[in-house]
């Protein structure tokens, strides 16, 4: 039955497929009149000539090519738009760190040995391994071997596991000065002794003493040539640590480009051969490494907060606010008394004394009364946080502070990326902290001049690095950024094409001819095969606000004004794409302008786009502290918003393995 019913079916297909090759070859030939067309199409071809798919599409190409050709058009907009909605581009990221190498480094070449023609007159009664040579007619002057000639053999089969920058300069040092630095009659001199001292107080200046440690040689029961192999050992190893030294101490241990695309900050160049002529010509060593550290006001006071913390102990009585605790006025909790014992703890002797009356008649009740707002909002104030009396995450992290070991590690995190900026930071500049989310200006003999800022949100970082001040705009297009295009407004063009003509956007080619939104195929922009400019016009709803201040650079960051002012409000400001939207724009363009704030708001009430230059030399610093001087000069400390103190520490901790395993080699 089953054979029977697929051979009918067979027949039957076969009919209708003749039938409608020969109805196709009628309409095609034109001997098939309208009326009969129209009745054909009417009746559904006896229903079996449009059975299938394929009969169907073949009549709409045959009847109808207009809707047949619309319909194609619809199928390819909808495979694009479903491209562009899925189109994105990837933000900057963090990388696994790869530590500095170090390599084996052979101390051959300096075994060659060098003489020094010295005249009878000059030498020393007691000197010895002096020979006159002679030939037929002339006397030559006596040849004196150095100690450092008479151990430079054992040079031959030495080597060390070193930083290739420190093989280098320590090859290149010795063959301009050969001869001993640290060896005087045959034994480690006082001044080595004195270096070795200092470096194992490295842990002062945020580095490890571990990674410059030298042990003394042993000497005893060796003939002479084991001893000036052994002494040669130790002079080379010193200087290769002295040298170690001077290079962690002026560009830090960490190449902060291999822990994330969101660092750019050009590695120092060190004359590590300059450094080391100055170390050996000094007897005050503990001074010498001090004054290779960073030389500027920040890093002093980095330093001395470390001293001051490492001599504190780990307090006892610590005070603990219950986590996810969150009190308005009038509500009750029985965190209160934590949180009036951390006001009597950790507020000022100031505002403890303008409360006094309240932490007096304080008796550990559970409501959150009018006057404990007020003692609340005092200790909001002081911290630098909204004065809003509401105890939240923030004002609990600045009631409970961080432990002596936390405050440690973030010091020593900022001694480091200290090392990666200019040690001269500039008379004039613009310092920006992202975990403080403050912008300051600098300049002599002014009052620093300090707003709060919003910066990128965790998934659009602002980046760590510094520039130079160079233009301020006034009503500012907004150039939307690739990024911007793909990942957020194409989603919306691919729904709505005309989308950007109707938002207040300007649509270019890459010539610069103005264009409609609609007429982009937005798909070849996501994919790169178009290029296109967007901006968006000067006005009200402009997303860069009335004026911006450039520094240009591959990031495409810089500080501008921002419609959006209640963000300043907030404690934890990171809310933009990656630019630092300042609170106060008119007065930092007046700042590093020169010019009165006045002048600046007659520049903008003009209405045009336009542009000035500034003068003279004004870096700007994007960077990222968790602990830094404040303008009172006492060290703050600031949530990891980023999570970059993580990161680094994973590099410290790599980098100490690479060092750790290159010490046992």
């Amino acid at each position: 039955m089953q054979e029977t019913k697929m051979g009918m079916g067979t027949e039957s297909g076969g009919k209708r497929g003749a039938a409608i090759a020969q109805f196709s070859r009628k309409v095609i030939g034109g001997s098939l009149k309208a009326g009969m067309m129209a009745t054909v199409l009417a009746t559904g071809f006896n229903t079996a000539a449009v059975e299938t798919a394929s009969a169907q599409g073949l009549f709409q190409r045959l009847f109808n090519p207009d809707v047949h050709r619309r319909q194609q058009e619809r199928d390819r907009q909808d495979s694009l738009r479903q491209k562009i909605v899925t189109a994105r581009v990837s933000a900057p990221r963090y990388l696994n760190y790869s530590a500095d190498a170090w390599k084996s480094v052979s101390l051959a070449p300096l075994s060659e040995k060098k003489t020094a023609e010295i005249q009878p007159a000059d030498l020393p009664q007691e000197s010895t391994e002096a020979a006159a040579v002679e030939t037929d007619s002339t006397t030559v002057a006596p040849i004196v071997l150095t100690d450092f000639d008479k151990a430079r053999p054992a040079l031959a089969d030495l080597s060390l596991t070193v930083l290739p920058e420190v093989g280098e300069a320590l090859i290149a040092f010795y063959r301009e000065h050969p001869e001993f630095v640290w060896i005087e009659d045959g034994k480690p001199s006082v001044k080595a002794a004195a270096l070795r001292h200092a470096l194992s107080d490295a842990g002062k200046y945020a580095l490890n003493p571990e990674d410059y440690f030298v042990s003394l040689p042993a000497t005893d029961g060796l003939d002479d040539a084991g001893r000036d192999a052994a002494v040669m050992q130790y002079e080379m190893e010193l200087s290769a640590a002295a040298l170690t030294f001077l290079l962690d101490s002026k560009r830090g241990r960490i190449d902060p480009n291999r822990i994330s695309q969101y660092h750019d900050l050009p590695r120092h160049k060190v004359d590590l051969v300059a450094s080391l002529e100055d170390l050996s010509a000094t007897a005050d060593m503990a001074g010498a490494l001090a004054k290779v550290q960073p030389q500027n006001d920040h890093f002093r006071k980095l330093t001395a907060e470390l001293a001051k913390l490492k001599a504190e102990d780990e307090e006892a009585d610590q005070i603990v606010i219950a986590p996810g605790t969150f009190l308005k006025a009038g509500k009750s909790s029985p965190e209160m008394k934590n949180i009036v014992a951390a006001i009597r703890k950790n507020g000022s002797e100031d505002l403890k004394t303008e409360h006094a009356e309240t932490l007096a008649a304080y008796a550990d009740d559970e409501l959150y009364a009018p006057e404990l707002v007020a003692l609340v909002k005092s200790f909001q104030k002081e911290a630098k946080l909204t004065p809003d009396g509401i105890i939240g995450k923030n004002t609990i992290n600045a009631l409970v502070g961080e432990t002596n070991a936390a405050k440690i590690a973030k010091v020593e995190l900022a001694m480091e990326r200290s090392r990666w900026i200019p040690e001269v930071l500039g008379e004039r500049k613009v310092f920006i902290n992202q975990p403080a989310f403050t912008a300051t200006y600098y300049a002599p003999g002014e009052t620093p001049l300090q707003m709060r800022v919003v910066v990128g949100k965790k998934s659009n970082q602002t980046n760590f690095f510094y520039d130079k001040i160079e233009i301020v705009e006034y009503n500012p297009y907004w150039g939307v950024p690739y990024s911007i295009i793909v990942n957020e407004m194409l989603p919306k063009l691919a729904q709505d094409p005309s989308y950007l003509d109707r938002a207040g956007y300007e649509v270019t080619t890459a010539g610069g001819r103005q264009i409609s939104s609609s007429s982009v195929d937005w798909y070849a922009v996501a994919s790169k095969q178009q290029s296109v400019n967007v901006r968006q016009y000067p006005g009200s709803s402009n997303a860069l606000g009335a004026v911006k201040i450039l520094f240009p650079n591959k990031h495409h960051i810089y500080m501008h004004d921002t419609p959006s002012k209640n963000l300043f409000k907030k404690d934890m400001r990171a809310f933009s794409h990656g630019c630092i939207r300042l609170q106060d724009p008119k007065a930092m363009a007046a700042a590093v302008l020169g010019k009165s704030k006045d002048y600046v708001t007659s520049r903008i009430s003009v209405g045009r786009n336009e542009q000035e230059e500034v003068s003279g030399d004004i870096p700007v610093y994007i960077s990222y502290f968790t602990a830094w001087p404040d303008l009172d000069g006492t060290v703050a400390f600031y949530p990891d918003v980023y999570d970059r103190d993580r990161y680094l520490l994973q590099a410290i901790e790599k980098t100490e393995a690479v060092r750790a395993k290159a010490r046992t080699s």
